[in-house]
């Protein structure tokens, strides 16, 4: 906390709870990301609420460039995305006092049940809450398929390039920087198949996906009902990809009837036929096969870069998840191929 500025803070604070409100900040945990997160607790029997969450983003700087289509700054995605959410019945923090311009924001304090901690306290109700995040995320794709025009989410897009790399973002973090290169034949191999699955993916239809649906970004509160958190990345891209997020969450482990239970649900929340249905398996697995793979890469980034281990014994359970899939895609040779490349490489010597 040394390293960081609190006075714009302070007096956003001011302005927005009142001249000479009592608060204190503490420090909360973070994840991957270079955000400070910390919770303000108000003092003395005026203030409501009593508590706030403040998030400080050290690399957003104020941008003197003006939007050519509006003529204002830029907004904040996660401003943006926020509102957008909040229009259309998507459960999400209210914004309390928008300091963006120097790096601040304060939202409602949701508390610390994420749905990874609810689950921890209350195994039981594993199949309720994620039948809940299923048709919350049925919901929330259906009443967003028509975007704003100039929304920041139609700006972005799960296309090939995008796909392409985080594919390879496997390759070099969690085989290459771990010391286990491709041999020549294999990553002439492993580039063409990368190549032809991120065009796959990127041909099929696009919609709103929130990049990161998974047991952590999803606030359980009283009901229970579940909040959305982390959105500022959302972009265009395939139906099936939050339900990998939160069906193959690498923090998590289920069964393939539990996750095959909850496809079902998806399919009878948007009233798929029973043909699409078995296409939505299908598109759950390759989406797991491009999802965990660039997983598996990121948490080794996060070590070696960033220097947070905390993530590292992800790896392995990641790409266990990325080999059922490939097993079940074994018809289609790509993924066979995909298959043995992966078991040969990280075969101990």
């Amino acid at each position: 906390m040394a390293d960081i500025d609190f006075s714009p803070l302070s007096a956003l604070v001011e302005r927005s709870f009142g001249p000479g409100v009592s608060w204190q900040a503490e420090a909360m945990p973070g994840g991957a990301s270079t955000r400070k997160f910390f919770r303000l607790l108000f003092e003395g029997p005026r203030p409501s609420p009593r508590s706030a969450v403040a998030f400080f983003v050290p690399d957003a700087t104020r941008s003197d460039e003006i939007d050519k289509t509006d003529g204002l700054r830029p907004r904040w995605p996660f401003l943006e995305v926020q509102e957008l959410l909040a229009s259309h019945g998507v459960a999400v923090p209210r914004i309390l006092a928008d300091g963006s311009a120097d790096g601040w924001l304060v939202v409602e304090d949701l508390g610390d049940d994420t749905l990874a901690n609810f689950l921890l306290r209350q195994p039981s109700q594993k199949e309720a809450i994620y039948r809940t995040a299923v048709r919350d995320l049925a919901r929330a794709q259906r009443a967003l398929q028509a975007l704003p025009e100039h929304s920041v989410v139609r700006r972005r897009a799960f296309d090939e390039e995008l796909l392409s790399w985080e594919i390879h973002h496997f390759r070099e973090w969690a085989l290459e920087a771990r010391g286990m290169p491709l041999s020549p034949d294999d990553r002439a191999s492993f580039d063409a198949i990368a190549a032809r699955l991120a065009a796959l993916i990127a041909g099929w239809p696009r919609g709103f996906v929130h990049r990161d649906y998974q047991s952590r970004n999803l606030m359980v509160l009283d009901g229970p009902s579940l909040v959305w958190i982390d959105f500022q990345d959302a972009l265009l891209g395939p139906r099936v990809y939050d339900l990998v997020a939160l069906l193959n969450d690498s923090y998590q482990s289920f069964d393939r009837p539990f996750v095959e239970a909850r496809l079902d649900d998806f399919a009878a929340e948007l009233g798929l036929s029973d043909a699409d249905r078995s296409a939505l398996g299908r598109e759950f697995d390759r989406v797991t096969v491009q999802r965990k793979l660039k997983d598996a890469g990121r948490f080794v980034f996060i070590e070696r870069v960033k220097n947070n281990p905390s993530f590292l014994r992800f790896v392995e359970p990641t790409i266990e998840k990325v080999r059922s899939s490939l097993e079940r895609l074994s018809d289609d040779p790509d993924m066979a191929q995909l298959l043995r490349i992966i078991e040969r490489t990280l075969r101990p010597a």
